[in-house]
Formats: C-alpha cells, sequence, structure tokens
C-alpha cells in the first residue's frame, strides 16, 4: 500500500464524519432543539452526564467542554449511579444520556429513579424509536448511516456527530448566558488567556526578606549588600516614611562606580545614583499590564517597584518572574 493511498484514506474518514455532522445538523428536529436548550436554560443545578463505552468517553468530553463554559456539568458513569452515585442527582438538575442505540442496558435501569427524582432526561441516540428516546423529556437524533470503521462495527462516525451535538449545546448555552472574556478566564486559570486576566502584581512580587530596601542616604556598599540579600538584581529606596523614593539596578550600581574615582566613592550614597520617582506598579494590578509597563517603553526595564496607595513600598516584581509564569 502506498503513502498516497494511507492520505487518501485518512481524508476519506474525515469527509465521511463531516458529512455525517453536516447530515445531523440538516436533519435535527428544530423544536427539539429549542426543547433541549429551554431545559438546559432552566436548569437551576448542574448537567449530568450519562453514557457507557464510547458514549461514556464523549460524554465526559461534553461535561467537561460545558464546565469551562460557563456551565457547570459532571460525567456520572451509570454503573456507579445505581450503587450510590446518583445521590449526587437531585431536582435542579437536567441530565443528557448518549446511547447510539438507545437501548442501553446500564442507562435504561437508570430511567426509573431519575423520573421517581423529577429529573429533566435529554436524549442523545441513534434511533428515535428506542426505549430512551421513548421515554426522553427531549431527544436529540445523532444517527448516522454508517461507521467510518470499515468494518462498520467500532463506534466513529456516532461518536463524533455525538461529541459535535455535544459542543454545539455546550456554545448555545455560553452564547445565550453572555460569557465575557472574563469569566472564561475565571474558567482556565491555566491557560494563557486565564493567566492574563487573572493573575496580578501581588500573585507574583516579591515581599518580605526578598525584598530589601535602603534608606536614600544608604552608602553604595550597602546598596551592594541589599541587592545580594534579596537576589533579586535591584533594591528600592524609601524615605524616612518608608515611602517609596527611588530604584537601583545593578546596572545603576556599576556604572556608578565604574565613573567615579576612589575618593567620591567613599562618600556615594543612593541618593547620587538612583532612579528617582521610578515607573511603580500597585499589587492590585494585573500582572500581564505590568508587563506590558516594562515593555512597551522605547528602554525596556526589567523590574517594578510595588507600591500600595500610600507610596508604601510593598514589594518588587521583575520582568522574569511575570514570563515564567506562561502570561
Amino acid at each position: 500500500m502506498t503513502d498516497k493511498t494511507h492520505a487518501s484514506n485518512v481524508i476519506g474518514f474525515l469527509q465521511m464524519e463531516a458529512h455525517a455532522i453536516e447530515q445531523t445538523a440538516a436533519r435535527l428536529d428544530h423544536g427539539q432543539i429549542e426543547r433541549v436548550v429551554d431545559l438546559l436554560i432552566k436548569c437551576r443545578g448542574k448537567v449530568v452526564m450519562l453514557g457507557i463505552g464510547k458514549s461514556g468517553i464523549i460524554a465526559q468530553k461534553i461535561a467537561a467542554t460545558m464546565t469551562s463554559t460557563g456551565t457547570p456539568a459532571l460525567f456520572l458513569h451509570p454503573s456507579d449511579a445505581v450503587h450510590g452515585g446518583i445521590g449526587i442527582v437531585d431536582a435542579n438538575d437536567a441530565v443528557i444520556a448518549l446511547s447510539n442505540s438507545g437501548e442501553t442496558d446500564e442507562l435504561l435501569a437508570l430511567l426509573p429513579y431519575l423520573r421517581h427524582r423529577g429529573v429533566p432526561l435529554i436524549a442523545v441516540v441513534g434511533n428515535l424509536n428506542s426505549t430512551l428516546a421513548q421515554r426522553a423529556d427531549a431527544v436529540l437524533d445523532a444517527s448516522v448511516t454508517e461507521e467510518a470503521c470499515p468494518l462498520n462495527l467500532a463506534p466513529t462516525t456516532s461518536t463524533t456527530v455525538a461529541l459535535a451535538l455535544g459542543d454545539a449545546l455546550a456554545l448555545t448555552l455560553m452564547s445565550i448566558k453572555g460569557l465575557t472574556p472574563d469569566e472564561f478566564a475565571v474558567n482556565h486559570p491555566g491557560g494563557r488567556l486565564g493567566k492574563r486576566l487573572t493573575l496580578k502584581v501581588c500573585d507574583l512580587m516579591h515581599a518580605g526578606e526578598r525584598n530589601a530596601t535602603v534608606g536614600t542616604s544608604a552608602r553604595w556598599l550597602d546598596v551592594v549588600r541589599a541587592i545580594s540579600s534579596g537576589g533579586l538584581g535591584a533594591v528600592c529606596v524609601i524615605d524616612e516614611e518608608g515611602k517609596l523614593a527611588g530604584l537601583i539596578t545593578d546596572g545603576d550600581l556599576r556604572r556608578a562606580i565604574e565613573r567615579l574615582d576612589q575618593p567620591a566613592l567613599e562618600v556615594l550614597t543612593c541618593s547620587d545614583f538612583m532612579t528617582r520617582s521610578p515607573i511603580a506598579a500597585s499589587p492590585d494590578l494585573l500582572a500581564y499590564d505590568a508587563l506590558r509597563l516594562m515593555e512597551e517603553r522605547s528602554s525596556q526595564i526589567s523590574v517594578l517597584p510595588v507600591v500600595d496607595d500610600q507610596q508604601f513600598c510593598v514589594g518588587l516584581i521583575r520582568l522574569h518572574d511575570i514570563v515564567g509564569r506562561g502570561i
């Protein structure tokens, strides 16, 4: 078999599954879609996803997508449900059951208990005449003419269609609820967008012992000791009240020493070579905005003092601290 044949097979299988999704979109009953969305919008609890085997895996993915897009959802394995797991389901919830045949024994066994709890049931099935479809409050037709599997046995096209339906429902609910980028980010704190919209300077800054400071009259050797103690490559200079007066970096210190002779060094103090009134950040500033303060300048800086509303120095944040967190 040639490489060209392999490529043709892969493309052919993709086209089969894509065509099945197109057929589903054209075939769906609009009234049932409205019924399903209405049940989910009115749900005051969570969406409970059910499925066995490959359908169970798809149900888990749909639950994850719904949760991350503003609709709390979870996957409940039907076998666990009949052994106590159903206790997590209450009348405020909605249940979506996935089954290609619509006759999955484990799902059918749950129906009386779900009905007893007064939970609306949505069926995503490949057989509208099945028991599951007939007993559901709303049904979505996920039937396919054939699986992409050459033997027409392995769940492939059918699971792709079910997954696409789940994604479509999740995104529809997301649109109706008007989920904002900020709200989305709260659900994705590990992603770059989430970090940019949630992490603040106070979450990343160095405070306490690592935020070594010196007074305006401190000698240059005191600056060396403070920078070495903090290990941040810079030190904040504070006045007698503890408010920020300036900033000294390794580079500032080095350049001051290089241009002065021995007698001048003996009387050199912070006020002679510090950067006065440096750009500073507040603890509540988004770390991403602090990054922009450092980078969007004609001459880039790599460290910012952190001050409170009264201009008291409370910390120090470096470019490295922000970039290192993947922002």
